[in-house]
């Protein structure tokens, strides 16, 4: 059986929490309803991070499915252009081509890449090299396959020839 006295040790001890948690003097007295509104302050802001985070990854993971789709799609795209180029695009396939384009448009799929466009080694793939008194700074003279974005994210790189002055 315990007495009065144990049990005002015991209420005592538990209320103590360390001073490096609660960053008060030695020999201060602990608030108990401070120290725990600050703990329960603590971990809603850890839960509000981690739902951020979790929110976060989520959006990234959609994004990187979506990507994987469409990058899978450039060879189409790339067919239905050569089709478009040499006039085979009519009928029932000229359908399922405006319908493929309306897609990728929805997904936000850029296309980029048109001739005279400076030359940037972050966005084009240089295949081919010349040299011209015409251009001032290397450019993308030709554009040998179109390079797509989505989201800011380079799925394919423009394929050009480049002609840097001479």
């Amino acid at each position: 059986m315990t007495t009065e006295s144990e049990n005002e040790t015991q209420v005592q001890e538990e209320d103590v929490i360390p001073n490096e948690i609660t960053e008060e003097a030695p020999g201060q007295e602990i608030d108990p309803v401070a120290s725990l509104t600050a703990d329960l302050q603590r971990l809603q802001a850890e839960y509000a991070n981690y739902r951020k985070r979790v929110e976060r990854d989520r959006t990234v993971a959609s994004e990187m499915a979506t990507a994987a789709v469409l990058t899978e799609l450039l060879a189409t795209l790339d067919d239905i252009d050569r089709a478009s180029t040499h006039g085979e695009l009519t009928g029932g396939f000229k359908a399922v081509a405006d319908q493929i384009a309306s897609l990728t448009t929805r997904f936000n799929l850029e296309r980029y890449g048109q001739e005279g466009d400076l030359f940037d080694p972050q966005i084009h793939e240089a295949l081919m090299h010349e040299t011209s008194v015409d251009v001032a700074a290397p450019t993308a003279s030709k554009i040998l396959q179109p390079g797509y974005k989505y989201k800011e994210r380079i799925l394919r790189p423009a394929r050009v020839a480049v002609t840097e002055p001479e």
